[in-house]
Parts: C-alpha cells; sequence; structure tokens
C-alpha cells in the first residue's frame, strides 16, 4: 500500500542490520521524502501476507526467476522493516513529548505539594501551640478558680474554726485548770498510796520471816515426833506427859496458821487496791496527754489560718493578673482562627489545582502506556522479521557473553581491555578490545556484558528453543578458552534456583510449553542422551555399567557416527532414554556430570577435559489436524581452548590439550571452508566436526555462544575467540527446513 510521504522520526530498529540505540529526547524527527522507498505504510494485515507469502514458480528450474523473486520479497521485507522503523520512531517521539510533559507536570505537582505540605505543617504548628497554649491558660484557670473557692470555703471554716477554737480553748484552759487540781490530788493520794503499800511490804516480810520460823519449828516437830516414835517405846511412860503439851502446841500451829491466812488475805486486797489506784493514774496521765495535744493543734490550726489569709490574698492578685492574659490570649486566639480560616482557602484551591494535576498525570501515563504496548507489538514483529531474513539468509548466528572478573583473576584487572559501543549501530550488538594499544571492534547478532543474569541470556534463545517443539531442528553450542564460562552458560550453578543454565532453563520451557499445547490435541514423546568426545573418543555418560573406560569408550564399545539419507546423524550403542518431566532430565544431567571428565588446571580450578553433547528428540502428533512433527535439540558444551605455557599441563592432561586443540582447530578449518564456500569441508577430520555436521552444513537453526574472559592475561585468548566468532557469523549454512507430516521415523536419537 502506497500512502503519502511521513515526516517520522527514525530509530534504527533492526539490532542485527543497524544495531540499536534511543535517540535523544531533544533532536527533531528526520525526514525521509527522499528515500530510496518513498513513504509507503502498511497494515497489520499487509505485514501478516507478506510474512505468510509463499513463493510460486512457473518453472522450478529457472534459478534466475527464482533468485529474482527472492530479491524482490527481501526489497518488500526492507521496505516494510523500513516502515515499522520510521512508525517506531514517530511513537518514541510522541512517547518522548509525553513523558517530557508527565515529568514536568509531576515536577509541578511535587513543587505544589511541597509548598502546600511546609504551609500545612507551618499552619499546624501554629493551631497546635495556640491549642496547646489555650488548654493549658483554661486549665490554669480553671485550677486557680477552684484553689480561689476552696481557699473561700477554708478561709470561712477556719473563720468558724477559730471562733469555736477559741470557745473550746477557754472550756479547755478552765477544765485543764480543774485538771490540774484533780491531778495534785491523784498526786497526793498516789503518795499516801505509795507510803501504805511500803508499810504493807514491810509487814508482809515480817509475816513471812514469822511462817519461815513457824515452818522451822513444825519441822523440828516433825523431827521429834519421828524420834518420839522411834523412841515410843522408850517414851511410851512419858505419852501421857507428852500429850498435854502436844495438844496445846498443836492449838498454837493452827492459831498462827489462822492469822497467816487473814494476812494473806489483807495482802491481796491491798494488792487489788494498788492495781486499781495505778489505773486511775494511767487514765489521769493519758487525759493529760489527749489535752496536751489539742493545745498543741488548735496553736497550729490558728497559725494555718493566719497563713491562708495571706495566700488568699495573693491569690486574689493573680486572679486578676490572669484575667488580664486571658483576654490577651482570647484576642490571639481569634487571630490564629482567622489565619486558620485564610490558610484553609488556600489549602482548598491547592488542593484542587492538584487533583487536576493529578487527572493530568493519569491522563498522560494511560497515553504513555497505549505507547508503549505499541513500540512492544512493533518490537515483536520486527523480531519475527528479523528472525525471517535471518532464516532465509541462513547464518550462523552468534551471541557473544564476558563473565564478570573473578578474585583468582590477575591483579589489578579492572576489564577496562574490554568496552562495549553505545553507537546506534553497534548498541547491544558491539564490544570493543584493546590488547597493545590497538583497537579491535567486532559486532555480532547479541552481546551480553559481564552484569547480564542467566534468565537475561534465556530470553534472548527462549524463541529458538521453541523452534524444536514446531518440528525444526535447533543447535546451540558454547566456544570459548578454558575459565571463560562456557559450562556456567550451558549448565549454571548447581543448587541454585537462580543460576540455572541453558540446558536446564530450554528443558523447563519445552515440558511446560508441551503441557499447554495438550489442550490443542498435541501429544509428544521426547528421548535424551548425551554424550562427550575425549581424546577423540565417544563416551556414553548414561550407560549403567560401571567398568573401566577402554580407548573406545566406556565399557569397551565403539561407537561409530553414522548420517543417513535424511540429514539425520545416529550413533551406535548409544543410551537412550525415554523422558517425561523436568525431573527425570535432572536427574540424568546429574548422572551425566558426575561421569564428565574434568580436571584441574593453572587456568582453571575444575576443567573440562570433554566436548559435552546433549540431545533431546522430539516427537509430535495432533490428533485433531493428524500432523506430525519430528525436532531435534542439540546443546552442546565444547571444551575451552588453551596455552600449554598457562595452562602448564602434564602428562595425562598434555595429552587432553593437545586432542582438545586439534578439534577445535578442525572445527576452525570446517567454518574456514563454510565462508570460502569451497566444495569439499573438512567434516571427517575430528569426531567433534563429524558430529556437528548437520548442524554446520545442513538444515538446522544453529547459535553460537562466543564466552570470553575480561582478564587481561587472557586477551590473546580472547581476540582468537571473537575472531573466528565472527567467521561462523559470516556463515550461510541453508535454509532451516521443518520436518512435518512424516508418518513414520527411527526410534534411535539423532543428533540431527
Amino acid at each position: 500500500m502506497v500512502g503519502t510521504a511521513n515526516n517520522f522520526r527514525m530509530r534504527h530498529a533492526f539490532s542485527v542490520v543497524n544495531g540499536e540505540q534511543e535517540v535523544g529526547l531533544n533532536s527533531a524527527p528526520p525526514s525521509n521524502a527522499g528515500s530510496e522507498y518513498g513513504g509507503f505504510e502498511f497494515t497489520r494485515e499487509d505485514v501478516y501476507a507478506l510474512l505468510n507469502e509463499r513463493m510460486r514458480y512457473k518453472n522450478k528450474f529457472n534459478y534466475k526467476e527464482r533468485c529474482e523473486n527472492m530479491m524482490d520479497y527481501i526489497k518488500r521485507l526492507r521496505l516494510c522493516i523500513k516502515w515499522f522503523q520510521e512508525l517506531e520512531g514517530s511513537y518514541l517521539y510522541e512517547q518522548e513529548k509525553l513523558q517530557n510533559a508527565l515529568d514536568f507536570a509531576e515536577s509541578r505537582c511535587a513543587e505544589m505539594d511541597l509548598i502546600m505540605k511546609n504551609k500545612e505543617e507551618e499552619l499546624n504548628l501554629i493551631i497546635v501551640e495556640l491549642r496547646k497554649s489555650l488548654a493549658s491558660l483554661q486549665d490554669k484557670l480553671c485550677k486557680e478558680e477552684s484553689e480561689k473557692l476552696a481557699v473561700m470555703d477554708s478561709l470561712a471554716r477556719e473563720k468558724e474554726a477559730r471562733l469555736t477554737v477559741e470557745k473550746s480553748q477557754a472550756s479547755l484552759s478552765e477544765e485543764l485548770r480543774k485538771i490540774q487540781g484533780e491531778l495534785q490530788s491523784a498526786n497526793q493520794r498516789i503518795t499516801s498510796v505509795s507510803d501504805m503499800y511500803k508499810l504493807l511490804q514491810e509487814y508482809n516480810s515480817s509475816l513471812q520471816l514469822y511462817n519461815s520460823k513457824l515452818q522451822t519449828d513444825l519441822d523440828t516437830a516433825h523431827e521429834s515426833v519421828k524420834r518420839g516414835e522411834k523412841e515410843k517405846a522408850a517414851m511410851v511412860e512419858n505419852l501421857s506427859n507428852l500429850g498435854g503439851q502436844y495438844m496445846s502446841l498443836q492449838d498454837q500451829f493452827n492459831s498462827c496458821k489462822a492469822s497467816v491466812d487473814d494476812v494473806a488475805k489483807q495482802k491481796d486486797a491491798l494488792v487489788k487496791e494498788v492495781a486499781s489506784v495505778r489505773a486511775e493514774l494511767q487514765q489521769v496521765r493519758e487525759d493529760r496527754d489527749q489535752l496536751q495535744l489539742q493545745v498543741q493543734t488548735l496553736t497550729a490550726e490558728v497559725v494555718n489560718c493566719e497563713e491562708l489569709v495571706v495566700k488568699s490574698n495573693e491569690l486574689k492578685e493573680r486572679c486578676v493578673s490572669q484575667g488580664n492574659q486571658l483576654k490577651t490570649l482570647q484576642d490571639q486566639l481569634d487571630a490564629a482562627q482567622n489565619k486558620l480560616r485564610v490558610s484553609d482557602l488556600f489549602a482548598f484551591e491547592a488542593k484542587t489545582e492538584f487533583e487536576e494535576q493529578k487527572k493530568l498525570i493519569c491522563e498522560l501515563q494511560n497515553r504513555l502506556e497505549d505507547a508503549e504496548l505499541k513500540i512492544v507489538e512493533g518490537e515483536t514483529l520486527r523480531k519475527k522479521l528479523h528472525n525471517t531474513i535471518l532464516e532465509l539468509k541462513g547464518n550462523i548466528r552468534v551471541f557473544c557473553r564476558v563473565r564478570p572478573l573473578l578474585p583468582e583473576d590477575s591483579p589489578g584487572a579492572d576489564g577496562k581491555d574490554v568496552s562495549y559501543p553505545t553507537t546506534t549501530e553497534a548498541l547491544g550488538r558491539g564490544i570493543d578490545l584493546t590488547q597493545n594499544g590497538q583497537k579491535y571492534s567486532f559486532t555480532f547478532d547479541k552481546v551480553f556484558m559481564p552484569d547480564s543474569t542467566q534468565e537475561d541470556v534465556f530470553v534472548e534463545i527462549s524463541q529458538l528453543v521453541q523452534s524444536a517443539l514446531d518440528g525444526y531442528k535447533v543447535c546451540i553450542f558454547a566456544y570459548g578458552q578454558t575459565g571463560s564460562g562456557k559450562t556456567y552458560t550451558m549448565m549454571g550453578k548447581p543448587g541454585n534456583p537462580s543460576q540455572k543454565g541453558l540446558i536446564p532453563r530450554s528443558l523447563e520451557q519445552i515440558f511446560q510449553t508441551r503441557q499447554s499445547l495438550q489442550s490443542q490435541g498435541w501429544k509428544y514423546e521426547m528421548q535424551v542422551s548425551m554424550l562427550e568426545i575425549y581424546n577423540e573418543t565417544i563416551r556414553d555418560l548414561l550407560s549403567t555399567k560401571d567398568s573401566s573406560r577402554t580407548e573406545y569408550g566406556s565399557n569397551g564399545k565403539q561407537y561409530a557416527i553414522k548420517h543417513d539419507a535424511n540429514g539425520n546423524t545416529l550413533v551406535s550403542d548409544l543410551t537412550v532414554v525415554d523422558v517425561c518431566s523436568t525431573r527425570e532430565v535432572s536427574f540424568l544431567l546429574d548422572q551425566a556430570s558426575n561421569s564428565r571428565s574434568v580436571g584441574k588446571t593453572q587456568m582453571n580450578e575444575q576443567s573440562s577435559r570433554s566436548h559435552f553433547v546433549f540431545t533431546l528428540r522430539i516427537s509430535g502428533y495432533n490428533e485433531n489436524t493428524e500432523q506430525q512433527v519430528q525436532g531435534v535439540l542439540n546443546l552442546i558444551d565444547l571444551a575451552g581452548s588453551e596455552r600449554l605455557s598457562k595452562s602448564g599441563s602434564t602428562g595425562d592432561r598434555l595429552r587432553e590439550t593437545q586432542a582438545i586443540n586439534k578439534s577445535l582447530s578442525s572445527l576452525s578449518d570446517v567454518i574456514f571452508s563454510l565462508a570460502k564456500k569451497e566444495d569439499h569441508v573438512p567434516f571427517r577430520n575430528s569426531k567433534l566436526t563429524y558430529l556437528l555436521q548437520p548442524c554446520l552444513g545442513g538444515d538446522s537453526k544453529t547459535l553460537m555462544f562466543v564466552n570470553i574472559s575480561p582478564d587481561h592475561s587472557s586477551l590473546g585468548e580472547s581476540l582468537c575467540s571473537l575472531r573466528f566468532a565472527s567467521r561462523v557469523n559470516a556463515c550461510e549454512i541453508g535454509i532451516p527446513r521443518r520436518q512435518a507430516n512424516m508418518r513414520s521415523f527411527d526410534s534411535r536419537l539423532s543428533l540431527g
């Protein structure tokens, strides 16, 4: 569709063709009125029709016509891409204008919000201070009024109490005089009672002496009676005489005993009388103490009354002064309330303006989201067009990944030897390497900087992995020197889900997509094999036998590589395992990792000493459409190239290094032959190149990761790796072909 010329802003959208860089915000949109293609417009239907267009030829063998049609198709694709670039530029220009307006509105809104908040805080502080002062003054006033009332009440009570105290004082003074007289008489009685008590004590002591004397007499009488009884026989004669004496003595004893009892009774009566006198004396003393305390309290109350009178006069004066202060504060409060009304009015105006600015910001954000959505759609379509062009060109895609600096790298390394250009054509695709003051520039399909995560890397290849489910042969292999991060890129870090490599992530995506496609009638069967090429010998990493490895591989088997007529590669006697879930494949990957040959060198603590090849064969069948597809996913971790002067390899490590360098050299020879389009390509020079023949010279979608180290001591190897990757990127291997509608296929797993 031909339309009028549009002055769209240009943005080079294709990262493969022209690079990628954002244009400055203030740059004006250039015109394309005089461009090669003029002004064209495409609709979505035109674009999809162009993508789904199939070539029709009158004569199959008229290659000139086919070439002209292909050139015309590519020219239309470029025209469509040009239009998308201009359209995307216009979207970006509009987005930048909207972003500028949004930023300006947000800044103005933020300023207004800040001013309003500051004024609101100031007014709030003033109001809070005034309210606090008003509350404190009101509290003080209430307290002082209550104190004043209390003082007046207490003053009245004190006056009444003073009168009563004076009356009670007069009566108490009279009572005191009476009590003092009674006290004197009681004291006289006490002295007389005490004298009498002394006499009674003396009389009691004399009675006790007399009683003791009688007791001694009684004892002597008993003794005499005893003697008399003993001498009864002798004194029988004198008994009659002594009987009269005994009776008289008995009468005397009874009379003495009666007199002692009378004295005891008199003593008890006197003791009781003394106790009662003492109790009366104690009561008189307590009454005297209470009267003295009452006199002291009354005198203290009189003094307090005099002090309260003084305080009441002071409080009256303070009430008058605080009443004046309250009037002034009331005036200040009225003025503050007026200011508060004005500030509320200003705040309401600012709030309405803020709401308007907020609505404007929301509108600008919606427009910005719409523009971003259009950009995303355009970017998706651009990627699809880009993939279509790459498939038509048949080139091997090359991604470059630079690992971050490690603590064990050479001291003083800062990574400045490797830089990344920021021009429009090279942004995200270019890499510069400086050695001995000379700068070398390279451009690839994608360059990942050291801060790129495993997720960032996988996002770029996810569509390529998806192609295996669609029936394509896909091959992804990692190349680079030892210690550059190839195994980390492909396998990741065990035990850390966020650092999983491309192989685990690819398998997760395939099984997830397989699950989602079941609703559309698709059923898939998958088979896995894993092998390594160690010293030009194929080893089966999934072999269940534990016998020692021989020169022919594990368990003494000699594995042979064969290619069939359909371009598939078969490895004889290789273990093939049917898998149904990611967990099963993860178990097999762990088993293969434990069986893989690794060793320690001066350049790497755990260096891979073999080429690792993971193959997933996919067979799908749609019950609704009866369509059958066969895809193959090959993920390869090549052993790292190394120099003997740096690795310090000896013995077995030396032989391994020689075998690795020889196979990588053969791979380089194959790439050179493909780049020069020679008739003979030396695939059979090594087991590695012969195994990769369908990926390098067939109808496979092939991607190479070139991993490099930013360490200064590795610049030579990094430069060689980048040069080799540039040659690989220039190779044309043919257009990928989808394997579909094939009913039967060999169940033996092949490399594709």
